[in-house]
């Protein structure tokens, strides 16, 4: 296991849980090592980063940002291997126990040693930003700067001046010069997220920045040479929309030498407990006791689509711990979906029945699911045409992609793929 130093008591007395881990602990990697120890070795024997076991008749555990104590009831219990692997991994980077998500980490880690371009495909909230990090941080550029830009949350307008700077006067309003990020991240790595959501315009000086290694800032006459590794993440179909006129086929080449698939949630059900743990432990309250999750709540988890994914799942346990408020254990009970937002369609009922429903509810949500509902039905009236629906809305084909990745985000189910 990499990085996990176990002692002699811990083999001995947790043997089942040591077996659960090692098939999940040889393809997961982290910063700083881990001990493993039996709740009954003596403190002598212990670090700050040494996380205890014991069996008890009540699960429960604490951690305290690096090392921390588990009692657990059964050791072949879902919830018991998900905590320890919530544990350990806590801070270091993906969590994760399904094999798919194992296989993707273990090729991350490799890549990570080369410098050559990385393409993440997968759905809004499957966790590509912290793959993008993790890659990052396992090679040889960790101790230069990380920087994240969301392609689709930027204007347009202002796009070109962020990634390759400025000139002071170069345009209205220009009255400093800015480095832009490119070379903000000069020796470390670039995420650009959502590229797909990039014009077309932009897109070919991207690609020549990343051919000759030098950016050209808005008002300047020389290039600047700049050596940052890249890595795009798309949450659309590339070759849909390199086919359909939207990417530019030399870019779409170029940053993608080495593909990497992430599934929904629903389709790497193992990660749902683990990652679960591991949301209680990143929103309690410093100082707070953190509730146990029972095997009833965990099926309850998994029996769930996940539309909005990892970041939908966030919510429902920061609900949970809410709702569980003084309780040691999180149950079904605690466990509340966002049936409004899952149900949006068409036909469904006004704002303020929804209102009345619901009530109370705050403002913004009542606007975002009343957006969504126009957007939705003038989709369905142009057949899913996004071009042809954007036109009619009286907005860019880019704003409405931005609003349909933004209500997926919010679990709310959505149309349109052309």
């Amino acid at each position: 296991m990499d990085g996990i130093t176990k002692t002699t008591n811990f083999t001995r007395r947790h043997s089942t849980i040591e077996s659960r881990l090692a098939g999940i602990a040889s393809s997961l990697f982290m910063d700083r090592p881990v001990t493993l120890a039996d709740a009954e070795e003596p403190a002598a024997n212990r670090d700050a980063r040494t996380i205890t076991l014991a069996r008890g008749e009540m699960a429960e555990f604490a951690f305290a940002g690096t090392g921390g104590a588990l009692t657990y009831q059964d050791p072949i219990a879902e919830s018991s291997i998900a905590a320890l692997v919530a544990m350990i991994y806590a801070g270091h980077g993906p969590v994760a126990a399904d094999p798919a998500s194992l296989s993707v980490i273990a090729l991350a880690d490799r890549l990570a040693r080369t410098d050559i371009p990385v393409l993440i495909n997968g759905p809004t909230g499957t966790g590509k930003e912290v793959l993008s990090n993790f890659i990052h941080r396992r090679s040889d550029r960790r101790d230069k700067p990380f920087i994240a830009l969301n392609c689709a949350a930027i204007p347009e307008a202002m796009l070109e001046a962020m990634l390759f700077g400025h000139e002071k006067g170069s345009f209205t309003g220009a009255s400093a010069a800015a480095e832009g990020f490119f070379r903000a991240a000069d020796g470390g790595t670039l995420l650009l997220d959502e590229i797909a959501e990039m014009p077309l315009s932009l897109q070919a000086k991207l690609l020549r920045t990343l051919q000759e290694g030098e950016v050209v800032p808005i008002g300047a006459t020389r290039p600047i040479k700049v050596d940052v590794r890249i890595i795009a993440c798309a949450n659309r179909d590339l070759p849909l929309e390199v086919a359909e006129g939207r990417f530019r086929a030399d870019l779409y080449y170029r940053l993608n030498v080495f593909p990497i698939a992430m599934l929904p949630l629903r389709e790497r059900q193992a990660d749902i407990a683990p990652l679960a743990f591991t949301m209680l432990m990143r929103h309690s309250a410093k100082g707070d006791r953190v509730p146990w999750i029972d095997e009833a709540a965990l099926a309850t988890l998994r029996s769930y689509p996940w539309p909005g994914n990892v970041r939908e799942l966030e919510n429902v346990m920061r609900r949970a711990l809410l709702l569980s408020q003084g309780e040691a254990v999180i149950g079904p009970q605690h466990i509340i979906f966002d049936m409004t937002a899952r149900a949006v369609a068409p036909t469904a009922p006004a704002a303020s029945e929804t209102v009345a429903e619901e009530a109370p509810a705050k403002l913004s949500k009542i606007v975002k699911l009343s957006e969504a509902r126009a957007i939705m039905e003038t989709l369905d009236s142009v057949g899913g045409h996004r071009a042809n629906a954007a036109r009619a809305l009286g907005i860019s084909e880019r704003t409405l992609r931005y609003r349909l990745a933004s209500f997926r985000e919010a679990g709310i189910a959505v149309g349109g793929t052309r």
